[in-house]
């Protein structure tokens, strides 16, 4: 549990890192009525930077709250099971990594101002997305079929709560997701965009390695 929780601890420190650099960076405060305009996306950024760094510390606590649970029911349960996880997990891991990948892209596109490949980055990193979602049902499904309830074994119930909590927060990135699919096919172009794919890139990637760290746990345990 502690080296879990360390590896959470860095993650969550990387990603302050990263966001804090980038509000910083742009020193909001440093202005005159020459760039007003400017100043005020600057500021923007760094209100939405700070919200989503605030947001990522109370989504790790919540992860590392669940964690602790689950490896504290596992030492103290005598009729804890372990539960042999489905197959496809591992091929839901490597849609996930390629949608951060293709989020990647499409946030390098974004800040290089080539508009005309957010549309297909966009797509394919939310397809990834969607197919890593379906394939967390089927795994679901395949449990249950097999007799893994959430009533007959802590370690069922634990299971379907660390995988669904996981898939309330993509689905949340999703919804940002669709927000800026939107706006491209709108007509919008890469500057305007540029805040809400970078943000969301990061937490693409963080919702990556979150679900990492609880599909080692699952894998070892």
């Amino acid at each position: 549990m502690t080296i879990t929780l360390i590896f959470l601890a860095i993650i969550m420190a990387t990603v302050i890192t990263w966001l804090l650099r980038q509000t910083f960076n742009t020193q909001p405060w440093v202005s005159n009525a020459a760039d007003d305009a400017v100043s005020g996306a600057s500021l923007d950024s760094s209100t939405k930077a700070i919200g989503l760094t605030t947001f990522l510390a109370v989504a790790t606590s919540l992860f590392a709250l669940f964690i602790s649970a689950y490896t504290i029911r596992m030492r103290l349960a005598p009729d804890w099971i372990p539960l042999s996880d489905p197959r496809i997990l591992w091929a839901n891991t490597g849609l996930l990594v390629l949608s951060s990948i293709a989020y990647h892209w499409t946030r390098n596109a974004a800040v290089a101002g080539r508009t005309e490949r957010l549309k297909p980055g966009l797509i394919l990193a939310g397809s990834l997305a969607v197919l890593f979602l379906i394939g967390q049902l089927a795994a679901w499904n395949e449990l249950t079929h097999a007799g893994a309830t959430v009533t007959n074994n802590p370690a069922n119930a634990f299971f379907y709560l660390l995988t669904g909590l996981h898939g309330v927060h993509l689905l949340g990135g999703i919804w940002v997701w669709a927000r800026s699919l939107v706006r491209v096919f709108g007509g919008a172009n890469a500057e305007s965009v540029r805040l809400s794919i970078e943000l969301c890139a990061v937490y693409w990637h963080y919702l990556l390695l979150v679900w990492i760290v609880l599909f080692g746990l699952l894998l070892s345990t």
